[in-house]
């Protein structure tokens, strides 16, 4: 949301999270297809490189369906969605989570998913269900925003940046790092962002501006984070130099979580003015071995379970109206009331123009 999620990926490791391959798992689904064989009981879920949750809740399920879950991992979101495309009709696994809205349009344009009502869905307010032929389920949300080095600012005497506009100007020239568009989940949701702003023509007019700032332009949010980032514990043992980035607003929280003595307050800010609201769904795929499996466990994605379970797992937000936000995320986490935000059909329509378009403004 993944808040997909980016900000989680850089602690999977930590938190000692296995990414199980699919050895051995289609043998088990070849048996489970012949005549008089048991059903499967795996589920195979395929996701990004940022999916986590808790042994508790996953055997929860196990405990719930008789169905117990492998995860399989494909890199980041455009990466996995890409690898379902090129095997649709054969996949890696039943269930894929981890699309976004950014990207919903290519998986679903591509057929990698079949139509199934979840069970508990009318718990999911309707601004989230943007497929009207329940081809994929929305799971979670998160805010695309910029954050800042609250530090940086307070040595500096200046106030932080709340809007885009505000990023242009020239007390905070040489200070943004972003992420490239074409690789990077939220560098393409802060692109649509500006162009939700600023409007087809206006968006370039914006990005010229935020050149000749002296905007910085990395690969990845893992570069532009832990790297770049002066206000993150990773930037920090880098030496970061720039205190202000594109990450989420979720972000604050997990520096808080991870902090070493643990903050009493996040170091980290978020400018409010600068968000694009990321939804990510989980969907059946197109010859799923195991689709019984599969429809069970995306109920139980939406179930309060495991929605309840997601914002410390991976640092986004619920979507089922029931499930309710950990401490930390009511504390240190922000709300973001007027997200940029813009209809699937026409980020379908332009996001592969405007990816081509601000590489040839920016990076040029």
């Amino acid at each position: 949301m993944s808040i997909k999620k980016a900000a989680a990926a850089a602690l999977v490791a930590a938190l000692g999270v296995t990414t199980l391959a699919a050895c051995g798992t289609d043998d088990v689904r070849e048996a489970a297809g012949k005549s008089g064989a048991p059903a499967p009981k795996t589920v195979t879920l395929v996701s990004h490189d940022s999916f986590n949750a808790s042994k508790e809740v996953l055997a929860e399920f196990t405990k719930q369906t008789g169905f117990t879950v492998k995860v399989l991992k494909s890199g980041d979101a455009g990466e996995a969605v890409n690898k379902e495309i090129l095997t649709k009709g054969s996949p890696q696994g039943d269930v894929f989570f981890g699309v976004d809205n950014t990207l919903l349009s290519r998986a679903l344009d591509n057929g990698i998913f079949v139509p199934y009502a979840a069970k508990g869905l009318d718990r999911v307010p309707a601004a989230y269900r943007l497929d009207k032929e329940q081809r994929v389920t929305p799971i979670d949300s998160g805010d695309i925003c910029v954050n800042y080095d609250k530090k940086y600012f307070a040595d500096k005497k200046l106030a932080p940046p709340v809007t885009f506009d505000d990023l242009a100007k020239p007390a905070y020239r040489n200070l943004l790092v972003v992420e490239n568009p074409e690789r990077s989940s939220p560098g393409l949701g802060f692109l649509l962002g500006t162009a939700a702003k600023y409007g087809d023509e206006g968006w370039q007019d914006y990005w010229t501006k935020l050149k000749a700032n002296g905007v910085k332009t990395v690969d990845s949010w893992e570069l532009a984070y832990n790297q770049e980032f002066s206000g993150s514990a990773g930037g920090k043992q880098a030496k970061g130099d720039r205190p202000l980035v594109v990450s989420y607003a979720s972000s604050p929280p997990v520096e808080v979580l991870y902090g070493e003595p643990q903050p009493k307050v996040a170091p980290t800010g978020v400018s409010t003015g600068t968000c694009f609201r990321q939804t990510e769904f989980a969907g059946l795929l197109n010859g799923a071995k195991n689709p019984e499996g599969g429809k069970a466990l995306i109920d139980f994605l939406i179930s309060k379970k495991f929605q309840e379970d997601m914002p410390l797992q991976m640092f986004v937000n619920p979507v089922a109206k029931d499930a309710a936000l950990p401490e930390l995320f009511t504390k240190h986490g922000v709300v973001v009331d007027k997200p940029e935000t813009m209809a699937p059909e026409k980020i379908a329509e332009k996001r592969d123009p405007w990816i081509q378009q601000w590489s040839s403004l920016v990076l040029k």
